[in-house]
This record gives structure tokens, C-alpha cells and sequence, in this order.
């Protein structure tokens, strides 16, 4: 078989061309990047770390019940910021939700346009679904080295990994749940004299809602998922205290703060679960 490896394709050397490229002519692009993203992540990070944590932790129960209308959940929410502050983690997971934050934001405005373009234009769905799927497979650690070329240590190479890891879930959600209405809604609005604007403001969206919030859901939670991913690189958050844990051989460290990690995880799935 050594005919078969003797002329290799040169995947690895075209993307490091590729990447050198984009590095020795662009930079100022890139610095430009984080030097704005630092700014913003340090203005909301301040935001959440200058309050004191029960201030913080009131109004994440207040937006709970904005949201939910449910006590039960309320509660939940409480015990388990108050949780986080018994283990020492509250700084760390106000990094980590300040990192999630933005994800939600980019991927959200992003994601959501490109599943509503795509649940019209079923051709479109075909040309970027293998690229989601290779967005989605492929290891998120290869994310990490060209975010490292481009930005080097900090916020935003782990920022920017979480984007292009989370994006297809709420791409492939919202494509599913506005592709998904029923067609007498469809029809019933058409006879009414509705625009295609009006159809997507009116019928579509409304209809599609739940799949969009549980597409925000997994943007929230895959992007949880990154930060320990993040911390390898040197973003601050939940992340380092596990990585610290693994350097360390540290068991009873890594379960502390992975189970910080569930209970954020859970937290924040509960504050943001909508049912139809």
C-alpha cells in the first residue's frame, strides 16, 4: 500500500499556507477582532463582578420569573448561584457566562437568518449541511490552533472556537421549525392577503419558536461544554480550575468544579426552557 501514501494530498500544507496567508496579511484585521471583543468582554465582565453576588443572583431569579412564571424555578435558580458561591467559583462562572453570552449573541444572529434562508431555499439546506456537518465533527481542538495563529492566548481564540463549534445548532433547529409549519397555517394566511413578510413575522416565527429557543438552549450548552476546551488556551472561566485539576492529577478538585459546571449547565437550561 506504499504507492498508495507515497504522494500524500497535502491537506495539512494547503491550510498552513492557507493560515500563514491569512496571518501575514490580514493581522490587522484580527487584532482589530480581539482588541474590540476584549473591550466588550471586559465591560460585561465587570458588569457581573462589580455587584455583589446576591445582587447578581436576584436579578437572574427576577429574569427567571420573566420568563418562566414559574416559583419552583425561581428557587432553583437561587440554589444554585448560591451553590456556586458555597464552592468558591462565583468569578470563574461569571467569566464562563460571559463567554457564553457572546456565543449566544453571534451565533443566534447568525445562525437563526441562515435557518430561515435555508428553510426557504431547500437547495441552500443541501450546499451547507455538509459544511455543518463538518463544523459539527470535526475536533474542536483543531479549532484552537488557527484561533491561536490569528489571536493568540486569551478570550477570544476560545470565543471564537465556541462560535464556529455551536453555530450549526441553531441553524439546524431554526431550519427545522420553520420548515415544519403546517401548510394550512401557511394557506390559511395566503387567503388572508399576507405578505411573505407577514407569513414569517406572523406564522412562521410564532410556530417555529420553540425549536428557535431550544436552538438557543444548545448554544448555551454546547457552549458551556467549550470552556474547559477555552481554558487550554488561556481563556479565564470554569475551564481553568479543570485543567488545573488534570495538570495536578487533582480528583477531588476536577469533580468540584465539574459539578460547578453541571450546575450552571442546569441552571441555565431550566431558566431558558420554553414548551409549546
Amino acid at each position: 500500500m506504499s504507492w498508495l501514501t507515497d504522494e500524500k494530498i497535502p491537506v495539512g500544507k494547503t491550510a498552513k499556507i492557507g493560515f500563514e496567508w491569512l496571518r501575514d496579511n490580514a493581522q490587522w484585521f484580527f487584532d482589530g477582532v480581539e482588541d474590540s471583543l476584549n473591550w466588550l468582554i471586559e465591560g460585561v465582565l465587570a458588569a457581573l463582578q462589580y455587584p455583589h453576588p446576591l445582587i447578581v443572583i436576584a436579578l437572574f431569579m427576577a429574569l427567571t420569573w420573566v420568563l418562566q412564571r414559574r416559583w419552583k424555578t425561581c428557587i432553583l435558580v437561587g440554589l444554585g448561584f448560591l451553590y456556586v458561591v458555597n464552592q468558591g467559583y462565583w468569578e470563574e462562572t461569571m467569566e464562563s457566562l460571559t463567554l457564553i453570552l457572546f456565543a449566544c449573541i453571534t451565533c443566534m444572529a447568525i445562525g437563526v437568518p441562515i435557518g430561515i434562508a435555508a428553510a426557504h431555499r431547500p437547495k441552500l439546506y443541501q450546499y451547507i449541511s455538509p459544511v455543518l456537518d463538518l463544523m459539527q465533527t470535526l475536533p474542536t481542538f483543531v479549532y484552537l490552533i488557527p484561533m491561536i495563529v490569528f489571536f493568540g492566548i486569551g478570550m477570544v481564540p476560545g470565543l471564537v472556537a465556541s462560535v464556529i463549534f455551536v453555530i450549526p445548532a441553531p441553524i439546524r433547529l431554526t431550519h427545522l421549525g420553520v420548515s415544519s409549519t403546517p401548510k394550512a397555517l401557511l394557506e390559511a394566511a395566503e387567503s388572508f392577503g399576507a405578505t411573505p413578510r407577514q407569513k414569517l413575522l406572523k406564522v412562521e416565527l410564532p410556530y417555529a419558536l420553540p425549536q428557535i429557543m431550544t436552538g438557543l438552549n444548545q448554544t448555551i450548552m454546547l457552549s458551556l461544554s467549550m470552556v474547559v476546551i477555552a481554558g487550554l488556551v488561556g481563556a479565564d472561566g470554569l475551564g481553568v480550575p479543570v485543567v488545573r485539576a488534570l495538570q495536578q492529577v487533582n480528583a477531588a478538585k476536577g469533580f468540584e468544579s465539574g459539578l460547578v459546571i453541571v450546575v450552571v449547565a442546569i441552571v441555565l437550561d431550566r431558566m431558558l426552557r420554553v414548551e409549546r
